[in-house]
């Protein structure tokens, strides 16, 4: 995919050199942090999405990428946007329910970006 180049002009070697990359991975590793003190009786609700969404925003950015062709690699940027979009609501569920402190809500919101 030697046709998409950062803005400075350096090729991209990979999916990894995409700052959005690594800041979806970076968020999918603090959400499973966040989420392993969540009651066990989420198990398989809110920590299941939350996991399974967070993890979709990377992966998806991954996927595009090593398609090779920028009109598929937008439209799978626009599903990790979905998966994001997806991920607030939960987190801001999670904080509502008192799952979720205000820091962390602070925090793991900021990464969204």
């Amino acid at each position: 995919m030697g046709q998409m180049e950062k803005a400075h002009t350096q090729p991209l070697m990979s999916y990894k050199d995409l700052v959005v990359y690594q800041k979806a991975y970076r968020l999918a590793l603090e959400i499973y942090r966040v989420t392993e003190g969540y009651p066990k009786d989420e198990l398989y609700g809110l920590v299941s999405q939350m996991r399974r969404s967070s993890v979709s925003i990377p992966c998806n950015i991954a996927e595009g990428y090593r398609r090779g062709h920028v009109k598929e690699y937008v439209q799978f940027v626009w599903i990790a946007q979905g998966s994001c979009g997806e991920l607030e609501t939960l987190v801001s569920l999670s904080k509502d329910l008192g799952l979720m402190g205000q820091e962390t809500f602070a925090d793991v919101y900021a990464r969204q970006d």
